[in-house]
């Protein structure tokens, strides 16, 4: 198990952490982090991480996606094909991520060969969450054009557009996919599947940072403060709260191991600790572990080697392709209420090439996959496509550029 965090400082934390044996008299099993790796691939602050049962993803201010091997603890690479910052990274299983950005897209990118199955312009401003059903067939988004909508990924395409009244900066699924969350500033909206609406509001002391779910009908709340809070969603009851750092809390990610129940957040304050939750919720949390980064922490993920232990880990048919290439036949049917049904507004994002193209000094827009130190090199080459450079790859363009610089000698 390891915890991963990014920061301010541009760099992506890796601790490994280990049980320690448990000495006569505890009463609860301490944990043990230890240092395992720093990665400093982007060159602007870290903006989104998410986690696989292979890679961890960053997302950065410097608009590109970088993919580090956890089995290899290496750079694996980078995708590069959003123009802002990036602001969301999911993996639904171990095909697929999606990713959202400052740029109003949403891209789909298949997590084994690192190409962009398919790229969509989701909202008219910045998308600024996104979340995928736990079946794989539906996804969510908010974006700053006040707008909450469903795409269909199955299909490939917006299915439903939910116009709201402010701008909301974080939306969520349930475990079970029977509800979601969408939060605006300090307020949180719980929807049900089966009617769309919301079913009752959540009022937090200040503004969001973070939630996630710790069972179908309970919530943790992270926000602009040092307490961390959990709430029933069909209550709408606060159960408990806890003050977790010294400062904002700014990341929180929940799983479950055969023996606990959970919860690590991350803190501005510059440490990440893990809690252990008890089966009462309305019992605070006790502290299994934490470390001290000493750097602004900005997002959190845990990296655990056996993609089964973590809650958020899809069913069983998770690696059935949720995306089709082709562009579905469009509709226009509009629906009750202020959802509409869309289909002809997207700009066929299914046809579109994304080839890497070279661009002065900015990295190329595409599907590329390059090494961080190479991808100058690639856009001089003007290298087109979904391009995995690897090192063999590198030295037959170094041997090629060799022989044609002795043939004009000659």
């Amino acid at each position: 198990m390891e915890l991963v965090a990014g920061c301010y400082e541009q760099v992506l934390f890796g601790f490994a952490v280990h049980p320690e044996p448990k000495a006569s008299g505890d009463h609860e099993q301490k944990w043990t982090p230890v240092a395992d790796f720093t990665h400093h691939a982007h060159t602007a602050s870290l903006s989104a991480v998410a986690v696989n049962s292979r890679f961890v993803v960053t997302g950065s201010k410097d608009e590109t996606i970088h993919i580090y091997d956890m089995k290899k603890k290496i750079d694996h690479g980078a995708l590069v094909h959003h123009n802002g910052t990036i602001t969301c990274l999911k993996f639904y299983g171990n095909r697929h991520l999606i990713s959202g950005a400052e740029d109003g897209l949403i891209c789909v990118w298949d997590a084994k060969k690192w190409e962009c199955l398919k790229s969509i312009k989701a909202h008219k401003g910045h998308v600024t969450s996104l979340s995928i059903h736990p079946s794989g067939k539906l996804a969510l988004s908010v974006g700053t054009d006040k707008t909450l909508r469903t795409w269909n990924l199955v299909e490939g395409r917006s299915a439903f557009i939910k116009n709201i009244k402010q701008n909301a900066h974080i939306v969520e699924w349930s475990p079970r996919g029977e509800r979601y969350v969408v939060v605006i500033l300090n307020k949180i909206d719980v929807y049900q599947l089966d009617t769309a609406s919301v079913s009752g509001t959540i009022t937090n002391g200040k503004r969001i940072s973070s939630v996630t779910f710790l069972s179908e009908s309970v919530l943790a709340v992270a926000g602009d403060e040092e307490v961390v809070r959990v709430f029933d969603c069909d209550s709408l009851v606060c159960l408990s709260e806890f003050k977790a750092h010294e400062n904002r809390v700014k990341d929180l990610f929940s799983f479950e191991t055969p023996e606990h129940h959970v919860i690590v957040t991350a803190s501005s304050d510059g440490f990440i600790k893990m809690w252990k939750l008890h089966e009462d919720k309305k019992v605070s949390p006790c502290l299994l572990c934490e470390v001290n980064t000493n750097a602004r922490l900005t997002c959190l993920g845990v990296w655990l080697d056996r993609a089964t232990d973590t809650r958020e880990s899809p069913p069983p048919d998770a690696e059935t392709p949720p995306v089709s290439k082709e562009e579905p036949s469009k509709s226009n049917k509009k629906e009750s209420g202020d959802e509409v049904q869309e289909g002809e507004r997207q700009s066929k994002p299914g046809t579109k090439k994304c080839g890497s193209t070279g661009n002065g000094d900015k990295p190329a827009k595409g599907n590329s996959l390059v090494s961080a130190k190479k991808r100058k090199m690639v856009e001089m080459l003007g290298k087109k496509g979904n391009s995995l450079v690897t090192a063999k790859k590198r030295k037959m363009v170094e041997m090629l550029g060799k022989k044609k610089r002795k043939k004009k000698k000659m």
